[in-house]
Parts: C-alpha cells; structure tokens; sequence
C-alpha cells in the first residue's frame, strides 16, 4: 500500500506540472517564461517537500503518526489543487496583463507549489515508516526509483488519455479527485497509523470538492457562456483538446436574415473567421491566395504547411491546383472538415511536422504556402536555416514560397533575424505588408524564391469581402525587399541560436495584444 500512494502521487506530481502548462499558455503564451516558471518552482517544491518530509520524519513521531502523516498529504494536497482552480480562472488574466514573466512564476506558485511540497514530503515518511527494514541507503533508493517509474507512467497517461479527453480544468480536478480517493483508500487499509477518522475526513473532503468543481465548473467560471468578442457575442460550438493545445470553435448569434460567422480561436488566437456561406473574412487568407497568383498564375502543384480552417487550400483546389497540406494537430484536421467545409477529396491532408515533412520533399511544387504559428509564433526550430534548406528542396526550379509571419513596429529586430536566416538558401525575397493605421503588431508577408522573383501579374480573385479589398489591393501592388528589413539580423541554426531573447520579446509583445483583446473566459481551456 505504501508504494502504491508513492506511485501515484509521483505520477500526479507530473500529471500536474503537464497539465499546468497548457492552462497557462492562452494567458503567458508558448514561452520560455512559462517553462522556467514550471521548472523552477517544481524544483524548489521537491527540495522543500524533501526537507520537510525529513524534519517531520526526524522529529520523534510515533510510527502511527508517521503513518496518519504520510497518508494524509494527498489529501491536503487534492485540497490545495480544488482551491487553485477556484482561483486560477480569475486570477491569471490580470497577473498576465500586469506581466508575462512575473505572472507566469506566481501563477506557477499558485498551481505547484502546495501539492508538490505536500507529495514530495512523502518519500522520505515512506523512508522513516520502512526504517525496520533499513538496509545500507534507508530504503530510500527504492521509495525514489518508485516515485519516479509513477512520474513517467502520470506523464503518459496525462498527454495520451487526459488531454485529448478532458478540458485542462477538468483534468486537474481530477488528479485532486485521485489525491482525495488515495488518502481514502490509505484510512481504510492496514497500514499503522493514527488518527484514521481525521485522514478518512480529509480525504473525502478532497474528494468530494474536486468532483463538485468539476460538476459545476461551467456555472463557476463562465467559460461556455456567451461572450463579447471582435464585435459579436459568441457562443462555443465546438471544443477540442490536443497535445498542442485547445481549439474552441466560436459562432455568432444569427443576425435577421440568418447570417452569422464562425470563429476558429486556438489557445487565445484567432487562426480564422467564416461567414455563414464559407466565404473567409480573415485578411490574410486573401492575401496569401493574391501573392501566391501573382506571382505564380497558374500554380499546378500547391503546398501549404499548417492547416487552419483550410480554407487557402481549399480555393487552390477549386481553381484546378493539386494541393497537400501538412499539419500536426489532428484536431485542426478534424475542425476543417466539420465546421469549415474542408473537402479531404480535394485536398490531400497529411498529419505530420512540417520540418520532417519539407525533409523529404522532392521539388516539385510551384507554390509553397508557409502558415506556421503555434502560441504566439512560429516554432523556432522552423525559422533555421535547416529548415529553410529543406523548404527550397520542396520548390522546382522557379517555384516560390509565401510566409504568413508577424512583425511587431516597435520590436524590428526579431524580423531582422527571420529574414537574415530565411535569405541565406531563399536569396530572392520581398516582402508585402497592409497598411494598418494604428497598428504596432501586423501580418507580414514575405515572398522567396531561390532563383530571381517572376513578374507579378495582374490578379483577379472572387469573394474578397469588402472591407479587405482595397487593403489587398495596396498590399499586392507594393513590394519592398526584404533586405529593407534585415539590418542587423543574424543567422539561426539548428546548433545556434543566438537570437532568443528578441523572439521571446517580440512573441510576449504579441500575447499582451491577445490579452487587451480577448475576454478571460474564452482564455480558460
């Protein structure tokens, strides 16, 4: 029984460091702040438990108190998660606005280290209660080796099983829901200790809070209730969770004629906006279609990398192209096709990374299309050099490729570094940018080419919704180099890069935007 509650709570200890990240992410982004927070503060939790679990176990305590001790803490443990997420989901947004980095290490506070502290205290009680049996370590190599096989067995039933079937709020509940049953089952099983009533006492109580949250956790935090957002009050229609985060899908009330939109909002980001007719009214989606014709009419092989609502690669089909596109999250796969009307017979859909996908390219693409965002930017390891090697090996001899990318007016330098990178193997590049009065973080569009760029041409396209039609016109008609905006840039491999700190400031400059914008019940996942 013993190394039984020290399997599990070791599992729980990672089930929740896992879980914390992903509720953090829609507020602090996918961040270095978030992981060195989570890190960090798991660190000091275990030092502490291990420490106080040692005072305890050196203090003089009976062998029944040892036993009431030890099988207490999942208990109290379960408690203090139940009492984070009652706090988390109206604290987090306003400790992200007020700092990302400061914010996300109090939010990790919040979440880790109560419970951490409480179950690392354990091992080295298990050590004390086994002391009979003593051998040269104390028994202590055991109970850690124990500890850790349920660290890794909690890590993958949490990702594998968890995730893609449960909200985050409610996972996490649940892992206080299984500290509570622990404690329980503790009381009532041969074990020595004292003071069973007490354990069975708390133990219910963790229980019983955990199950009740979860019961009620829509009426408590909102977060499927309607909400004012872009300009439209929303209701969710879809949720669905991945290991790359929750994807909510969005629908407005139907105005008198019966027309709404759909909005595709994935961890705090808007990746796309339908009306009811299919038509898209995300800017960008024009514009990566109006490039990608102008300078290649009549494009017979498409790739695109990163779905969305699919709805860029959709047109190309319809207009007569062989498009594949590659995406990792099969949840985004499933989205296009129910509520975006993505045609997989059209389009050929493949679940990979788009890095080992352009590995094994075979250069026969006249157009690749480059969407590319997970938190708030690209993934660094798609902005190396490698990966803009492998990426001119998908292209043919004349072919291009179209980047949807961000910059930010006040932050140049991160953009200096992706086009510093990306013009060492795709040389002939341009870049095309709306003009957003106001605005300090826009859609950047970069077109490259290994070889000299083609004219561009004239293009017609049908449907452009008419607030972003003149914007899409200006943008095609203007193209300055990219060499205008890589001063000071310097190269990123997949060895080296040393340019971390501007990216982070630049993609922690972009959540603050989502935080001044989005509401903090459609954060919550």
């Amino acid at each position: 029984m013993p190394f039984a509650l020290i399997f599990t709570t070791g599992g729980a200890i990672l089930a929740l460091e896992l879980l914390a990240s992903r509720i953090m992410t829609p507020y602090f982004g996918v961040s270095l702040y978030i992981w060195t927070g989570i890190l960090s503060i798991t660190l000091v939790s275990l030092a502490l438990g291990y420490w106080w679990g040692g005072r305890l176990a050196a203090g003089g305590v009976t062998p029944g108190g040892l036993g009431r001790l030890f099988a207490l803490m999942p208990a109290l443990a379960g408690i203090a998660i139940v009492a984070a997420c009652l706090v988390y989901p109206h604290a987090f947004h306003s400790l992200a606005l007020w700092s990302l980095a400061g914010g996300a290490f109090i939010a990790c506070l919040l979440l880790l280290l109560v419970p951490l502290v409480l179950t690392s205290a354990m091992n080295p009680l298990l050590v004390a209660l086994r002391a009979d049996r003593r051998s040269g370590d104390g028994g202590a190599g055991l109970v850690f080796f124990v500890s850790t096989v349920g660290s890794v067995a909690g890590v993958l039933i949490t990702a594998f099983a968890l995730i893609p079937n449960l909200s985050n709020f409610t996972a996490t509940l649940m892992v206080a829901a299984l500290l509570g049953v622990l404690s329980l089952v503790a009381a009532g099983s041969k074990m020595a200790m004292s003071g069973r009533g007490g354990v069975t006492a708390w133990g219910a109580i963790a229980l019983a809070g955990a199950l009740l949250l979860a019961w009620q956790g829509d009426r408590y935090t909102g977060r499927n209730d309607k909400v004012a957002f872009a300009g439209s009050e929303w209701r969710i229609e879809d949720q669905r969770s991945s290991l790359f985060g929750t994807v909510k899908i969005l629908k407005s009330e139907p105005d008198g004629n019966g027309r709404f939109l759909r909005l595709y909002f994935h961890d705090g980001l808007i990746q796309n906006m339908l009306d009811s007719n299919q038509r898209s009214m995300s800017f960008y989606t024009w514009a990566l279609e109006g490039l990608a014709r102008a300078y290649q009419p009549q494009p017979q092989r498409v790739l695109m990398l990163g779905l969305g609502a699919g709805v860029v690669p959709a047109r190309f089909a319809a207009g007569g192209s062989t498009v594949d596109v590659v995406e990792i999250d099969p949840s985004s796969i499933a989205v296009a096709q129910r509520h975006f009307g993505l045609d997989p017979r059209g389009v050929n859909v493949i679940e990979a990374d788009a890095r080992a996908f352009v590995a094994g390219c075979n250069g026969s693409h006249d157009v690749v299309l480059v969407d590319l965002f997970h938190g708030d930017g690209t993934p660094d390891y798609l902005v190396t050099r490698e990966f803009f090697r492998d990426l001119r090996g998908c292209l043919r001899a004349g072919g291009i490729a179209v980047f949807n990318t961000f910059a930010h007016h006040d932050l140049p330098q991160a953009y200096a570094h992706l086009l510093a990178t990306l013009q060492r193997e795709l040389p002939h590049a341009v870049i095309h940018r709306p003009s957003v009065p106001g605005s300090r973080h826009i859609n950047s569009f970069i077109v490259a080419a290994a070889k000299p760029l083609p004219a561009m041409r004239p293009v017609t396209l049908t449907d452009v919704p008419e607030q972003h039609a003149g914007t899409l016109w200006d943008l095609l008609a203007q193209a300055r180099p990219a060499a205008d905006f890589a001063a000071g840039g310097r190269v990123i491999s997949d060895a080296w890069n040393p340019v971390g700190f501007d990216l982070a400031q630049s993609q922690a400059a972009f959540r603050r935007g989502v935080l001044e914008h989005a509401p903090p019940a459609l954060l919550m996942n």
